[in-house]
């Protein structure tokens, strides 16, 4: 698995390159404006430019974009929906002006319209935007939810509901996030859970529909339908829950990015989650089989809540 992190954009498009770099990311997820704005200011053409340049150095490295969080694809109300198509529209124009691999976003949630209703909308909403861009190249991702409150996508049956629906195959994946698989309820913990998860993955979804993961640990216990995010080993899943997933050859090529806690030590935060993960593709770390100690509360975290 190729590792990397969340970075921030607040000093450049190059520079979150450059911090990337420096904290030995082999792929980078960043913000394209604001995820609290519907709308950010245009990207001017040679920022972009340097960006791309930037990211395609030797080595060259992964790259993403994570939606912002105002946008629900599977709204019933009507403004809602306008306005959200409208906005996850941009952030298509955005990604392919950035030359980046993927455009990950949560798919949606009903808000009581009910899972069916939700998951149709969704998909009409992911149809009229890939039209609306016919020669798009950036992927879109969808990212499996916690299950909280009505979100959808929690489940890999879901998640093929939508992709099954969408007349664009060759355009759309997923990205499987380890803290909200782990609070929907899928064990990761040991290699028989873990056996379990990957041979689901290859049949609903098939190894090739998912393109990035988001390595996460987990605040919440297995089942909680809490997405809270916890550093690498710090959490309920632990450090060697995910020794198989780093591991195995089917995501050699994959981008994983880490959306772990900061705090006033800042990126040096994930140089730790990082150096923690690497020490998994080549020492044998024995999976956990029993249930861990719920962990203590920590500060609230300064890294992206995606």
């Amino acid at each position: 698995m190729r590792l990397g992190a969340h970075i921030g954009t607040s000093k450049g498009l190059v520079e979150a390159v450059r911090q990337g770099r420096e904290i030995g990311c082999e792929a980078i997820q960043i913000f394209s404006k604001s995820p609290q704005m519907w709308a950010g200011p245009p990207i001017a053409p040679d920022a972009a430019a340097a960006f791309r340049e930037a990211a395609t150095a030797a080595p060259a490295l992964a790259t993403a974009i994570h939606h912002g969080y105002l946008i629900n694809l599977g709204s019933p109300k009507a403004f809602m929906l306008r306005r959200s198509r409208t906005a996850f529209l941009d952030e298509i124009r955005r990604a392919e002006l950035l030359g980046v691999d993927g455009l990950i976003f949560h798919p949606g949630a009903h808000l009581g319209s009910g899972p069916e209703a939700g998951l149709r909308t969704i998909a009409e909403s992911l149809q009229g935007v890939l039209e609306a861009v016919p020669e798009g190249k950036v992927r879109l991702l969808l990212e499996n939810a916690a299950g909280q409150g009505t979100a959808l996508c929690s489940s890999l049956e879901e998640l093929r509901t939508v992709l099954n629906a969408v007349d664009a195959p060759e355009r759309l994946g997923v990205t499987l996030d380890t803290c909200h698989l782990f609070a929907a309820g899928t064990d990761l913990r040991t290699e028989e859970g873990y056996g379990a998860f990957r041979d689901r993955v290859e049949t609903l979804l098939g190894r090739g529909t998912v393109r990035a993961f988001h390595l996460n640990d987990a605040k919440a216990e297995l089942g909680s339908h809490r997405d809270r995010h916890e550093n690498i080993g710090k959490g309920a899943i632990g450090l060697a829950g995910f020794g198989p997933l780093v591991r195995d050859p089917r995501w050699q090529e994959v981008p994983g990015y880490l959306e772990t806690p900061l705090d006033e030590r800042g990126y040096e935060r994930y140089t730790e989650d990082l150096a923690a993960l690497r020490s998994l593709r080549g020492t044998a770390v024995e999976p956990r089989t029993d249930s861990p100690r719920r962990t203590p509360r920590t500060r609230r975290s300064a890294s992206p809540k995606t």
